[in-house]
């Protein structure tokens, strides 16, 4: 299998966590740790998405336009509020 060399960031404390399993030998490398954790990220995705396919089957199919904006508002975070900076008086 080909591989290809990226860049990620970690929290400091993340990355001291995995360092940590790598020296205790629970690990083989940070590379792989990152990679068997990508795996089963991708692998809990593709789960998800094949339950929420399934329940939509038994439910009367895809959601309509309507159905996703109303889900899409209901599990986006809200909305931040914006600063305003005062201008002083010159």
């Amino acid at each position: 299998m080909a591989t290809t060399k990226v860049t990620i960031t970690l929290d400091d404390d993340q990355l001291d966590e995995v360092r940590r399993l790598v020296d205790a030998d629970q690990a083989a490398s940070v590379s792989g740790f990152v990679q068997h954790a990508v795996g089963v990220a991708l692998h809990d995705a593709a789960g998800w998405a094949g339950m929420l396919n399934d329940a939509l089957q038994e439910s009367g199919g895809p959601l309509t336009k309507a159905e996703r904006a109303w889900a899409d508002a209901l599990l986006s975070s809200p909305p931040r509020k914006r600063r305003t900076h005062r201008r002083s008086a010159a």
